[in-house]
């Protein structure tokens, strides 16, 4: 527990300390929004620690432009905190890199990840908060918020192995200076999303999503279609 105050302290000093002077210059586009119907593909692991605590890893790769450009990779690892059945805190460090972007080579990100769910028979409610401190290689720090309430629901089949439906949506905000191109709002970006967890194994899963990415920009809203497909491993610890 007192490296997770720790966290958040280092978290809490980063944010406060961006600064929130107006740029002059007119500011790049943020790298990691999508140009046209895009493919974005995770894989993430799952290594149980204790029966209330596991480390977690997970690789992306996205593709834009007719899923024909990777624009940007990253991975990122956190040690997830069950700390109630219905409450996770997972501090998480990122690195993500754009190859090819003009303005921004790579992002150092610091992340805690605050996950509330519950189970109301086939149904289950969550709300996932991201706070996250934002320090790109050639522009300011910045601190971003994320909302993504959600819901899955296990389809009533007859399989050992029932396939979960999962609606999500997510609504970035950007509360103090944003060194990224805007709308001029604090509410920068929404993903919509919709897709079907397959489960294959106790320890193996595939959930293949559609996704729409509504992005704030000067100009106005720009909304890009995206496929992805996410797999997640588990590794559980053998009772004796």
């Amino acid at each position: 527990m007192r490296r997770i105050v720790c966290f958040i302290a280092v978290l809490c000093s980063c944010v406060l300390a961006v600064p929130a002077k107006a740029q002059q210059q007119q500011e790049p586009e943020d790298p990691e929004n999508e140009k046209q119907v895009g493919l974005w593909l995770d894989q993430g692991i799952s290594i149980d620690l204790s029966a209330n605590k596991s480390l977690d890893v997970e690789f992306y790769e996205r593709f834009d432009e007719g899923a024909s450009n990777l624009f940007e990779y990253f991975v990122q690892g956190g040690v997830a905190f069950r700390l109630r059945p219905w409450f996770t805190l997972t501090p998480i460090y990122r690195y993500q890199r754009f190859p090819g972007n003009p303005t921004i080579a790579y992002e150092n990100r610091l992340l805690l990840n605050l996950t509330l769910s519950t189970s109301r028979g086939l149904w289950r409610p969550t709300l996932r908060t991201l706070i996250e401190g934002r320090f790109p290689d050639d522009r300011p720090g910045s601190a971003r918020l994320r909302f993504r309430p959600g819901i899955d629901y296990t389809l009533p089949l007859r399989m050992a192995r029932r396939p979960v439906l999962v609606v999500s949506n997510e609504f970035f905000i950007v509360p103090g200076n944003n060194p990224f191109a805007n709308g001029g709002s604090s509410y920068t970006q929404n993903r919509f999303q919709v897709g079907v967890r397959l489960p294959i194994a106790d320890s193996f899963s595939v959930r293949p999503y559609f996704l729409l990415q509504s992005v704030n920009l000067p100009s106005g809203w720009d909304t890009n279609q995206i496929v992805g497909i996410s797999l997640a491993f588990k590794v559980t610890r053998k009772t004796k």
